[in-house]
């Protein structure tokens, strides 16, 4: 396989396919200044594809995928997807709400791109962890997990969704509590990331409320 990168150069043109929210979390990130940025809605959206460098899809809907045609390479926001599940210039990363204006992205790569995820993250100063590639990586499966027990939690009357978010937040410093983060997210998308965990392991069994509130969403 050849590479899918091979400019050396510091500044870079990026095209970002992102929500509103995705564009003001991403604009909170602490990046380089200096690359030329392009905000769309959508990359089947007509722009001047042939210039841009380095695509990042943040606004991709991994239940139903549309791939960007390109030999370039495109970071993506498939938490939930494996590599396998897409072509072999996409990267994955967790841009979920809540995760893309952290200081540390996580991302998951072939062997292949790892040299150009390097690239890319240096030029733009972005720190970065190497993740898994298992769906949720690591951040998004732990939170999902806790979002889970939560609604176990909530399911057997221990206490109110705000009491739970409370007692999470002082307890363990977490920016917001399991409901809060469930809402931030999509409920739906942790529903569809617990259902994949739980197809090889059952410790991610999906709690019944949590199953029934995001069905209805769905």
């Amino acid at each position: 396989m050849q590479p899918i990168f091979a400019t050396q150069q510091n500044i870079m043109r990026i095209v970002v396919s992102a929500t509103e929210i995705q564009k003001e979390e991403w604009l909170q990130k602490p990046m380089a200044a200096g690359n030329e940025l392009v905000f769309i809605n959508g990359l089947n959206t007509e722009t001047d594809h042939d210039k841009a460098d380095v695509f990042f899809d943040l606004d991709f809907n991994e239940n139903s995928p549309t791939f960007f045609k390109t030999d370039k390479p495109v970071f993506v926001n498939a938490v939930i997807s494996v590599l396998d599940e897409l072509p072999s210039n996409y990267i994955r990363i967790n841009a979920w709400s809540g995760f893309l204006k952290r200081d540390i992205t996580e991302v998951a790569a072939a062997e292949i791109n790892k040299p150009f995820v390097a690239l890319v993250m240096q030029a733009l100063n972005c720190k970065y962890i190497l993740a898994p590639d298992e769906p949720g990586m690591i951040a998004a499966r732990t939170i999902s997990m806790i979002i889970n027990e939560a609604y176990f939690a909530l399911g057997d009357e221990v206490s109110t969704k705000a009491e739970i978010d409370i007692a999470m937040k002082l307890g363990t410093n977490y920016p917001y509590g399991p409901f809060e983060w469930s809402e931030k997210i999509g409920l739906e998308k942790i529903y569809f990331l617990l259902k994949k965990l739980s197809e090889k392991n059952e410790r991610y069994a999906i709690a019944p409320l949590l199953q029934e509130e995001a069905l209805k969403k769905i």
